[in-house]
């Protein structure tokens, strides 16, 4: 039997919701969600692991060994070039290192850390979260990967706009490898699965977990979800408009700010509470192995932190592939090594610290917390365990949520949009734009549960393609990283 059964996919609250709503929700869940589902989350026989998790943590685990650990080895490296010290001005791109990096982050950094951190505690107990660090750290080496190839295949259009992500480096190096019609048809898959990811995960699922938690804070809200969705829609269309500019120097204030912000309060709670953090620890290590752990046992955790470590982080995925094309740079490596620290900031960090408080609080055993792990409402644990310690943060928290979900939808609109003008051209933007923001709206009137399935099944798709296409483009990412390294050890920063 598949650890992540068809009745919990299409959702147990469908029933609940009057008239349109809950027909529509009911579509999702019996015709897009369950069927995908299906073939997304098959069981491999013998392992009993879904198809995709599987995929996703040997992708991981092949690049860390085929890369010799560069997420330890060039960690500090990283840190370096977002302080600019191998800059020379003649780099050529859209953006900093600096904002390519927010601008990533900002898709990543969001619910998934708040929300999802908290959904994977409520479904798989403390032991999820450390199969979350576990993918965190392999994800980096993913991340460098496919962030590299972005850069090494983008292409800089006569206007300066870059043109770059998993779409161009699927078709156009496998192309190299002689197999064009293989990289055309993983390119225009990915694709798809991109644009469904963003009407999902990158935006309608941000609406719906964001006015979960501020309808905590403003229960009037609750009759009148439509204003949120209209709100929401209004102000990521006039940032959307401009472009990857506009997005990044958006992103690159937003991201700051919101990170700074929860985590102080994080810090906060931890300190607050430093006695229960060893037990706390010790809780998330026993139970990631324990035979006798929430949902499904040991496998079943597994599968719950990789799951939500993925929707979080995106390694793997291709989607920061887009973002990172447009930077600045003098060698594609360059902004692989930075890409590597968004798994780090977005998983090992962010998602750590917040696990930490839902357990070291107890929110998630909390009875009167029930509703909020049955319904998938992450945001709104989260918020129950911070108010816990701290009565009235869930207020900031509520302005934190929202800027998060702003963030993460705007850049997720630039990984769509591109994907969009692959397909059908840049003439068609507007409207893949109009779609987006319609799902904006429509987030705020449709169910948690299957918005979330939804855009799992999305977003974990994109890896099928996109790491296929890595295995196969690994050995040239391995023989730039080898030239960049021997660049560094003659003191100069590396040129094309």
């Amino acid at each position: 039997m598949p650890f992540l059964p068809l009745e919990m996919l299409k959702g147990s609250d469908s029933g609940k919701t009057p008239g349109f709503q809950n027909q529509l929700d009911i579509f999702f869940g019996d015709y897009i969600v369950a069927p995908l589902a299906a073939v997304l989350f098959w069981p491999i026989p013998g392992l009993n692991m879904p198809l995709v998790v599987a995929w996703l943590l040997g992708g991981a685990v092949f690049f860390t060994f085929r890369l010799r650990f560069v997420n330890i080895r060039f960690f500090t490296h990283a840190i370096n070039l977002i302080r600019g010290k191998y800059d020379t001005g003649e780099e050529v791109g859209e953006v900093s290192h600096f904002q390519a990096l927010t601008t990533a982050l900002s898709a990543t950094v969001g619910l998934g850390n708040i929300a999802g951190v908290a959904i994977a505690i409520g479904m798989g107990g403390p032991g999820a979260t450390f199969w979350m660090i576990l993918v965190g750290f392999l994800g980096m080496s993913s991340k460098f990967t496919e962030c590299t190839l972005g850069q090494k295949y983008r292409k800089v259009r006569k206007d300066g706009r870059i043109m770059g992500g998993a779409m161009h480096y699927l078709s156009e190096g496998l192309k190299e490898k002689n197999l064009a019609g293989l990289g055309g048809f993983l390119a225009g898959l990915f694709c798809l699965l991109c644009i469904g990811g963003s009407f999902g995960g990158g935006n309608a699922f941000q609406v719906v977990q964001s006015l979960d938690l501020i309808k905590t804070v403003i229960p009037g809200l609750a009759d009148y979800s439509w204003i949120y969705g209209i709100l929401m829609s209004l102000l990521v269309g006039l940032v959307i408009v401009g472009g990857i500019k506009s997005i990044s120097r958006v992103a690159s204030f937003v991201v700051p700010f919101m990170c700074g912000i929860y985590l102080l309060a994080c810090a906060f709670i931890l300190l607050t509470h430093l006695p229960a953090i060893p037990s706390a620890l010790y809780l998330i290590f026993e139970q990631a192995f324990s035979p006798d752990a929430a949902y499904g046992g040991f496998l079943g955790v597994l599968v719950i932190g990789i799951k939500r470590a993925v929707f979080s982080n995106e390694a793997g995925i291709g989607s920061a592939a887009i973002a990172h094309s447009a930077a600045k740079t003098s060698d594609p490596v360059e902004e692989g090594v930075v890409a590597l620290l968004e798994p780090f900031i977005d998983t090992i960090l962010v998602c750590t610290m917040t696990a930490l408080v839902i357990i070291i609080t107890g929110a998630y055993t909390e009875p009167a917390n029930a509703h909020f792990i049955a319904n998938k409402q992450g945001g709104a644990l989260t918020s129950s365990a911070m108010g816990s310690v701290i009565p009235w943060f869930p207020y900031i928290l509520a302005i934190a949520v929202f800027l998060f979900a702003f963030s993460t939808m705007i850049s997720w609109s630039y990984y769509g949009e591109r994907c969009w003008a692959y397909l059908f051209g840049d003439h068609s933007s507007l409207i893949y734009k109009l779609i987006f923001l319609f799902f904006t709206f429509l987030g705020s009137i449709i169910t948690a549960t299957n918005i979330l399935d939804f855009s799992d099944l999305m977003i974990l798709g994109m890896a099928f393609p996109n790491i296929l296409g890595l295995l196969i483009l690994s050995g040239g990412v391995s023989e730039y990283l080898k030239n960049y390294e021997s660049s560094l050890k003659d003191s100069n920063p590396p040129v094309k």
